[in-house]
């Protein structure tokens, strides 16, 4: 039986914090689409799958966990997340999530168990939706002290490779270019 892994494309790459990722990220997971597209608690904006979104190659680590459901707990431990924004796949089945039929292609022709991925929705303050590149834009430049360096943090160190128009949009708008290493 393979390994279980997880899928990353924002601050679990950099900050694993309590996630047992066993190894280095491997920079060709599925092609996903993603995009700066969800307020978090701490206001930043942060990256999530997007229906309509254009794919980007995502990032994978195995996991050291016994199983699916280890990993589930694990990942949504983690995330901070219920159970229900984690999505996941085995040869056995799969979450509803967006993307799993991307995942399920790309994890069919390797040696895994099991991949889990954060699943959370799109959000603009208090509505789950897809917010505009101008809210977006307009939402970080607002940001101030603590809360504009979080989310700069996080735009800069976010994978190289997870190029999205909104990224480029924010780069355009703030200065906030790629620093991290992957």
């Amino acid at each position: 039986m393979g390994a279980f892994v997880c899928l990353g494309w924002g601050s679990l790459i950099w900050c694993q914090k309590t996630l047992p990722v066993s190894g280095a990220w491997q920079a060709d997971g599925p092609d996903l689409p993603l995009e700066f597209a969800r307020e978090s608690r701490d206001r930043r904006i942060t990256l999530v799958i997007c229906e309509g979104a254009p794919a980007v190659k995502t990032l994978w680590a195995n996991l050291d966990v016994p199983g699916l459901e280890a990993a589930k707990q694990a990942l949504a431990a983690r995330e901070g997340a219920n159970p229900n924004g984690i999505g996941w796949w085995s040869p056995d089945g799969a979450s509803k999530h967006h993307g799993a039929a991307a995942i399920e292609e790309w994890a069919t022709d390797r040696d895994i168990a099991g991949v889990v991925w954060t699943a959370l929705k799109p959000k603009i303050g208090n509505e789950y939706r897809v917010p505009t590149q101008g809210e977006v834009t307009a939402h970080l430049s607002g940001l101030q002290g603590l809360e504009r360096g979080t989310a700069e943090e996080y735009v800069r160190l976010a994978p190289r490779q997870i190029v999205t128009p909104y990224r480029s949009a924010i780069e355009a708008a703030l200065g906030w270019t790629a620093t991290g290493l992957v």
